[in-house]
């Protein structure tokens, strides 16, 4: 596939093809069925939904802008999908220190994901998959502990909903692990996985019960590039031979014992540093200061970018070594002293 977005729109589909033939008994569509689709009626254009999250990104064609919730620039104009909108944890960090408090603000999202489920089961519009972020990236690099998403996994699976993984922008190897739903620790594990980015090519992992015995139900012209899977091939390799993933590791926690330093030392403008392997984020006080550390450090060398109101971005590439995380550390005191120089 071509792109994330493309991951996540067929990730849909497939959820939605499997819920309508358990619903029906048989993966064959019935006359009925085939005839009422084409006037967008039911049971052919069945009334399921998708539950995602406040913060969430996940594309932007309508299926995906219907479960994004990160930007009112990506979602203006376009006449989405009436989809549930869990809330996301708004956690304190680090995580550890604060677990108490994110546990009780973990819980009452859970209990609204189950409200949901619940009100939109009895509106005859049931919740057929739930999509999630292992950090929400466009929504300003938020995270939950492992407990709360193992929590949402279950509930997933008692309300009968698939379990969608974003992996689009976690994936591949920038949290220490291949995949970043293995931090989590599942007893079971997730029912589609979706990938794009740093994989070179869009794609999706799924159960065998959500593979397609039909031809044409999702197709599109670039579908299984074999071009772009030569490139992933080597791009695997490289990951495996340079042992990319524990680099990453431990460049992450250079990085992140880095940004608790200098949040210490600049209180006034860093705040809230947080990340898993070396994806990570920095708050500024504001998005104003927060765009002009952006600017700053642009001019200073270093690519990089926010994300969401107030946050700074993190996301190296894989070969980014620990003297690589000091020299940026060095530059992002600078720029935090400029700013305090600035008064802001």
């Amino acid at each position: 596939m071509a792109c994330g977005t493309c991951a996540n729109e067929n990730a849909f589909k497939a959820v939605f093809f499997w819920y309508r033939a358990r619903q029906r008994g048989s993966l064959i569509p019935t006359e009925e069925e085939l005839e009422s689709c084409m006037r967008h009626e039911e049971p052919g254009s069945p009334n399921l939904t998708i539950l995602g999250f406040e913060g969430g990104f996940h594309g932007r064609t309508i299926g995906c802008l219907s479960s994004s919730h990160s930007a009112p620039l990506h979602k203006v104009d376009m006449p989405v999908l009436d989809w549930p909108i869990a809330p996301f944890p708004v956690t304190k960090h680090p995580l550890d220190v604060n677990a108490q408090e994110n546990r009780l603000e973990e819980e009452r999202c859970l209990d609204k994901v189950f409200q949901l489920m619940q009100e939109y089961k009895n509106k005859g519009r049931p919740v057929a998959g739930v999509v999630v972020e292992p950090i929400q990236s466009e929504g300003g690099d938020r995270h939950a502990s492992n407990s709360f998403f193992r929590q949402l996994r279950k509930l997933a699976k008692e309300n009968g909903s698939a379990f969608v993984v974003d992996e689009v922008q976690t994936g591949a190897g920038l949290t220490g692990k291949m995949w970043a739903h293995e931090h989590w620790g599942l007893e079971e594990s997730p029912d589609i996985v979706t990938f794009s980015k740093k994989m070179v090519i869009g794609g999706l992992y799924f159960k065998e019960e959500f593979r397609q015995k039909g031809a044409m139900r999702i197709m599109n012209t670039w579908l299984g590039d074999p071009a772009k899977l030569v490139i992933l091939e080597a791009v695997l390799n490289v990951i495996q031979q340079d042992r990319l993933l524990d680099n990453m590791a431990e460049t992450g926690q250079v990085i992140l014992q880095g940004l608790e330093n200098l949040q210490d030392k600049h209180a006034e403008v860093l705040s809230n540093a947080r990340g898993r392997g070396a994806f990570c984020a920095v708050d500024f006080p504001n998005t104003l200061t927060r765009d002009r550390a952006v600017a700053t450090l642009r001019n200073k060398g270093v690519q990089c970018a926010g994300c969401g109101a107030k946050a700074l971005r993190i996301r190296p590439a894989l070969i980014f070594q620990p003297h690589h995380a000091r020299m940026f550390l060095d530059i992002l005191e600078d720029t935090a002293l400029e700013l305090k120089s600035l008064g802001t």
